[in-house]
């Protein structure tokens, strides 16, 4: 009970202190265009939540463009971006006084411990030169057999669950599409089977994986209270609390927590057990020895002592990879499947293309094939351009810094304004939707799904803008130290599938509509009023 009472003081005081830095003083930045908060203790933060705030701030960057202003809880001021310089300056010249938060601690560390994406500095610099070798193109070529096997079996799953006398049937392809991605995520990261697709779902493990961020939407004031408290209390004393505590959800939550690090403790042991065995035991595991956790293990077991990663670290990469993998992949898959039902001509284009490369999906391409399939790409392309499964990504600046703009924006009092003067504790946004649906930089029909916009010369302006994405002039897989490590592996995740899947069947929409949704990534659900994420189509057996 002292610990609550401690949790509780700390909060109270720096909740005062938030008010008066945020409130009762001004700022240079304050000039921003922005629409008025709706909420003193929230700020904006009630426009911007919600199953359709993926609208609410796309219509942001409409209305008051590159440079906007906000008030997140407790009138902390927010920032949104998406012109070039300014992300470039976010991401890239100025990441280093641009983390993840000021805070000794955060929401992830707590959950996952100290992961990837969870880490900051010298740490996560140290982890990802750690991790790069498993996510290079070379490791990649190695690891499509192993994507090929998951998705002939998710084949051969959805054509038994087909009528005999070859009718259409409508079956949920965004839960498909989490199956599949699941499974492969783990085998080729974890050597660990999650679905054998016989049964209708995965083990305790992956349940827990698909419930965490669904349950953690419903712990909306986790990260304030993790900010807060970690000033003045350990990790492992919060994670104490957070038990203690009589919320329904945040239990939920830790428990959905403690089944992921007990998992993937047993994991790690068994995938160190076989190690020790050597390379016949590796080779009769799922994943061949060449997963993310046995080459992790094995270069950690290398390196210096410095470079190590710890039992904690090594641990919190396993939850971490398949989180971050798992719903933007197999939502992504969702989307792309819901256009080509929505689009036939493009369908059956696309589906011409791969069955000529594949003997008509009897013959399996090798990476370099399926990455060099001109029209698959510019499907996959286009969607992540148009509809990237994260919209956006937030950091807090550590110290007062500016970020040039790439043209002048108009401030409230009709002053133009070139740079953002940026107050140390100010969050900035980089949206990454906003910048790949530019018309400034994608022409007047930046925000239309054109696929053929691929096979021609892309507009000059984007070379101009030098955006600082690692993906085809595109925000979708962030850009910088902290870009996504692991956007090769998505990619050949998707074009896998969709070989596969494409030269076996046909999608078509049913008579019901389908939204989509905004959460930790943008998900779909069957109607407005749903809150089951779901995708129906209509497959028909080719």
């Amino acid at each position: 009970m002292n610990l609550v009472l401690v949790a509780i003081s700390a909060t109270t005081l720096y909740a005062l202190w938030r008010v008066f830095r945020h409130y009762l003083l001004s700022y240079p930045m304050d000039n921003l265009p922005g629409p008025p908060p709706s909420s003193f203790l929230f700020g904006n933060l009630p426009e911007f939540t919600g199953r359709q705030a993926w609208k609410r701030i796309a219509h942001l960057a409409e209305m008051y463009g590159p440079a906007t202003t906000l008030r997140g809880i407790l009138w902390r001021r927010m920032i949104v971006v998406h012109d070039p310089k300014a992300l470039h300056g976010v991401l890239v010249k100025e990441q280093e006084f641009l983390q993840k938060g000021l805070a000794p601690a955060n929401g992830l560390i707590v959950l996952l411990g100290p992961g990837v994406l969870s880490t900051r500095a010298g740490q996560h610099r140290r982890q990802r030169k750690l991790l790069n070798p498993v996510f290079s193109v070379a490791h990649l070529r190695n690891m499509t057999h192993i994507f090929y096997s998951v998705a002939h079996k998710v084949q051969v799953a959805l054509k038994s669950r087909l009528p005999e006398d070859g009718a259409a049937e409508v079956v949920d392809m965004n839960g498909w599409n989490g199956r599949t991605t699941l499974e492969m995520l783990g085998q080729a990261g974890l050597g660990y089977s999650f679905d054998n697709f016989i049964d209708e779902s995965s083990d305790e493990y992956g349940e827990a994986l698909k419930m965490f961020f669904p349950t953690l939407n419903l712990v909306q004031l986790l990260p304030i209270a993790v900010d807060t408290m970690s000033y003045v209390i350990s990790v492992d004393t919060i994670r104490r609390i957070f038990r203690m505590l009589p919320f329904k959800n945040l239990r939920r939550l830790m428990n959905i927590s403690d089944t992921l690090q007990r998992r993937s403790q047993e994991i790690i042991d068994e995938r160190k057990e076989a190690l020790r065995k050597g390379d016949e035991a590796l080779l009769a595991q799922v994943g061949e020895g060449k997963d993310l956790m046995s080459i992790c293990l094995k270069a950690n077991m290398a390196a210096t002592n410095e470079e190590k990663m710890s039992d904690d670290e090594l641990l919190s990469q396993m939850t971490t990879f398949i989180l971050a993998g798992m719903d933007t992949t197999s939502n992504a898959l969702s989307r792309i499947l819901h256009l080509l039902a929505q689009n036939p001509s493009v369908q059956d284009k696309l589906r011409t293309e791969l069955g000529a490369a594949t003997a008509g999906g009897t013959a399996d391409l090798d990476y370099d094939g399926l990455m060099n399939l001109p029209y698959l790409d510019a499907v996959c392309r286009e969607t992540l351009r148009v509809y990237a499964p994260v919209t956006a990504t937030g950091r807090m600046a550590t110290k007062d810094l500016v970020l040039p703009l790439s043209a002048p924006v108009r401030g409230r009092d009709g002053r133009m304004i070139s740079e953002l003067v940026v107050q140390e504790g100010t969050v900035v946004i980089a949206h990454f939707q906003a910048s790949n649906s530019s018309k400034e930089l994608w022409g007047e029909d930046a925000e239309e799904w054109k696929p053929g916009r691929w096979l021609e010369p892309l507009p000059p302006a984007l070379d101009d803008a030098r955006l600082p994405g690692v993906y085809s002039n595109l925000m979708t897989f962030s850009g910088g130290v902290r870009s996504c490590i692991g956007f090769k592996f998505s990619q050949l995740e998707m074009k896998v599938v969709l070989a596969v899947l494409l030269t076996s069947f046909s999608f078509e929409l049913t008579d019901k509509s389908i939204v989509w949704n905004s959460s930790a990534v943008i998900y779909p659900t069957m109607g407005e009023e749903s809150t089951k994420p779901e995708m129906l189509l209509q497959l028909e057996s080719l």
